[in-house]
């Protein structure tokens, strides 16, 4: 399912590229088929909807300065 995400998830978008949306049916018959196109079609498709209801992105600033404020682990950061 994750190996394949890619694609499933193009069904959304390619056409707006000049891909194939239908590039998954290749996999038409693979046993995780349907569950692939059903997470997508849960939790993806929202995403590319341009009239879904959001919130601004400095809604998160806040959130994500306290993330990136103090790194727990780090290789560019001594263990101490």
């Amino acid at each position: 399912m994750v190996e394949k995400h890619g694609v499933f998830q193009g069904y959304y978008f390619f056409h707006h590229l000049g891909m194939d949306r239908h590039l998954r049916e290749q996999f038409d018959g693979h046993p995780l088929y349907q569950r692939t196109a059903e997470f997508c079609a849960r939790y993806d498709a929202a995403a590319f909807d341009p009239a879904y209801d959001s919130l601004p992105l400095e809604f998160f600033e806040p959130m994500l300065r306290r993330v990136f404020a103090a790194p727990r682990r780090s290789l560019y950061r001594k263990a101490g």
